[in-house]
């Protein structure tokens, strides 16, 4: 490894191939329980160019690499599985373009949620966002690995739209319009051909290295309002969103139980978290309405009143305020369009200290039954139903939904660490025997997924040995 060290090296500086035990050591495990796994080195380019020549020597030496995007990791996908190096893209973390016409961003793999957020607000745009990511996750990790947006208008391949690879043989290849980049338009993602930015989507680094993706923006509502729908079970919220989304009204729309929305809100932890969680509704649906620049009054206005016509039929209660939670459309509406505040622990980490998370895609009518399903296997487990948060994101104005589980657990407590893990374990192989499509399979899930898809794998492995056929990118994740 040192004559490739010093090849590196050539490549990146010196400075920038890292190989200390402490660094090692911090690229070997993430807040997962995937087991760790050192890495011989890290390597941190600057510029495609240095990506490139990375890849062809790693290829020339039949050297492993894993991609890795940001400061902060949480599903086991920047673990090494067979060693290797790691090519860390933190200091590609340039915001190339935003262009306002078309309303798109172009970003390197290293720009942050916070960091985006900040330059956009400057421009009068905001970003579509995740639900409160952390403020070091990569822009792009999380579009890649299709984390859902809080606005449920939008399907699984927003807001990404075209991107610039590194390929497993060090080729660089762009998709959509981007092909004539820096010269053309990089907002339309279907060119002619195949769709290849979905073999890059989800594929957890396995078919190459992105050195830029284009997201997309929108223009900052000049108004807001926010309303709730509180439910005692969580039957009593899956009509009302239907038909609220069917309707396609208003912008962000999202399910939380009483230990999330009690946990997203408190100001004094732990003082007012455990006020909160006894004074919240068991479940809680958000609604926000918004206005631009012409007619926003008008608009919320008119959403407003066929909201309140709508909650006569059915019939359910709507409202612009949330018992128990003062001020809340001011503190929610800050919140619901920026990553978590950096000043703030981590909402996910507060309760214990780390979050193990299990999420797939599901239907609105079949949440309870998956709920049924968790809190049973919690209760064989000994791990406490009311320390479960529960998210549901409505995705396609309802058409699918995110469905995830929020377990928590101490790190440094090995009883809790092994009473969690095998919680997690079990929950998921009962959830995916019932249905529960997970389309982001990390660590375990992939086995469980892919052993159920022997023809979709099948050819999976196709594409893979054509793009890849040293098997060099990140081996050993998803089915590979």
């Amino acid at each position: 490894m040192e004559n490739i060290s010093k090849e590196l090296a050539d490549i990146v500086g010196s400075e920038y191939v890292l190989d200390d035990p402490e660094t090692i050591e911090k690229y070997s495990h993430d807040k997962s329980f995937v087991p760790p796994r050192n890495p011989s080195a890290v390597i941190k380019p600057k510029t495609t160019e240095e990506v490139q020549k990375i890849v062809k020597l790693c290829l020339k030496y039949k050297i492993p690499i894993t991609p890795c995007s940001s400061g902060i990791h949480f599903y086991g996908n920047t673990i090494p599985n067979e060693g290797g190096i790691i090519v860390s893209l933190e200091r590609m973390n340039k915001i190339l373009k935003i262009d306002e016409r078309n309303r798109h961003a172009v970003i390197e793999p290293g720009v942050t949620w916070g960091q985006l957020q900040n330059e956009l607000d400057k421009h009068g745009f905001i970003s579509l966002i995740p639900l409160l990511p952390h403020h070091l996750k990569s822009v792009v990790s999380s579009t890649l690995e299709r984390e859902p947006m809080c606005i449920p208008k939008h399907q699984y391949a927003d807001p990404g739209l075209t991107m610039e690879i590194i390929m497993p043989n060090g080729d660089l290849f762009r998709t959509g319009s981007s092909s004539f980049y820096p010269g053309n338009l990089t907002a339309m993602p279907y060119g002619p051909g195949l769709d290849f930015f979905r073999f890059i989507q989800g594929a957890q680094g396995t078919m190459g290295i992105i050195t830029w993706l284009g997201v997309k923006i929108e223009v900052k509502p000049t108004m807001q309002k926010l309303f709730f729908i509180s439910c005692e079970k969580f039957e009593d919220a899956v009509e009302p969103v239907y038909r609220i989304l069917r309707k396609t009204h208003g912008e962000e729309c999202l399910i939380l139980n009483n230990f999330n929305l009690a946990n997203i809100l408190t100001g004094d932890w732990p003082r007012e978290f455990k006020e909160l969680r006894i004074t919240s509704p068991p479940w809680t649906v958000i609604l926000c309405l918004e206005g631009l620049k012409r007619f926003a009054k008008d608009k919320i206005e008119s959403q407003e009143k066929a909201l309140l016509e709508l909650a006569k039929e059915l019939p359910f209660e709507i409202a612009p305020v949330l018992a128990g939670f003062p001020d809340i459309e001011r503190k929610l509406i800050k919140l619901l369009r920026n990553p978590w505040p950096k000043d703030k622990e981590y909402w996910k980490n507060r309760f214990k200290g780390s979050s193990h998370d299990i999420f797939f895609y599901t239907t609105l009518n079949r949440v309870q039954e998956f709920i049924d399903i968790m809190n049973k296997t919690a209760d064989r487990n000994g791990y406490p139903t009311n320390e479960i948060g529960v998210y549901v994101q409505p995705l396609e104005r309802g058409r699918v939904c995110h469905c995830e589980f929020n377990l928590f657990c101490n790190m440094d407590d090995p009883q809790d660490v092994e009473r969690v893990s095998r919680l997690f374990n079990e929950a998921s192989e009962q959830l995916i025997s019932n249905g529960a499509f997970f389309t982001r399979p990390y660590g375990l899930w992939a086995k469980m997924m892919y052993s159920r898809m022997e023809s979709y794998s099948r050819e999976l492995k196709k594409i893979k040995k054509l793009f890849d056929p040293t098997n060099i990118m990140n081996p050993g994740r998803l089915c590979f």
